[in-house]
């Protein structure tokens, strides 16, 4: 499994709708606060994302309820799929092991169940199942990322003068 094939089926995700978007929006802080407390009281924590990285697992829940927020409201597959390329490259080269995402994202699926409406539930259900799949795939393509030199960012302002 490669980058086309994670675009692939990202493009097979269904925008949710605006309701059930929005639920997900107002309740986002809520959602990463439990998913905080959540995993700060594991007993297997450290060794999921490394020593003293619990403010960086904090900021990820809540950039992570956030940048999902706004994927349901605009939905796009290359994005979603990038980003989740970028976090486990980042997060990796920061000390947290590819054992932290199911766990995260397995809290965070009970979470969501437990909080929003069924019906909300069923229709964002499908971008964690997505996610949560694809891990095998997120490894393997940013071993093979970590594992040659990451390009510098591109020079936006370069490219609005061309």
């Amino acid at each position: 499994m490669n980058l086309q094939y994670l675009m692939q089926t990202a493009k097979q995700l269904q925008q949710p709708t605006s309701h059930a978007a929005v639920e997900f929006q107002t309740s986002a802080d809520g959602l990463a606060e439990e998913l905080n407390r959540r995993m700060l009281a594991r007993a297997d924590l450290e060794r999921l994302i490394g020593p003293e990285n619990r403010p960086m697992m904090q900021d990820n829940s809540r950039n992570f309820c956030r940048f999902m927020g706004t994927m349901f409201l605009a939905y796009e597959p290359e994005v979603l799929a990038q980003t989740a390329l970028w976090v486990f490259r980042a997060y990796r080269s920061h000390g947290f092991k590819t054992t932290y995402w199911p766990a995260n994202l397995d809290t965070f699926v009970e979470i969501v169940r437990e909080r929003l409406a069924p019906s909300t539930f069923a229709e964002l259900y499908p971008f964690f199942q997505w996610l949560i799949v694809n891990i095998p795939t997120f490894v393997k393509i940013s071993d093979e990322q970590l594992a040659d030199p990451i390009p510098p960012e591109p020079n936006h302002a370069a490219k609005k003068a061309s």
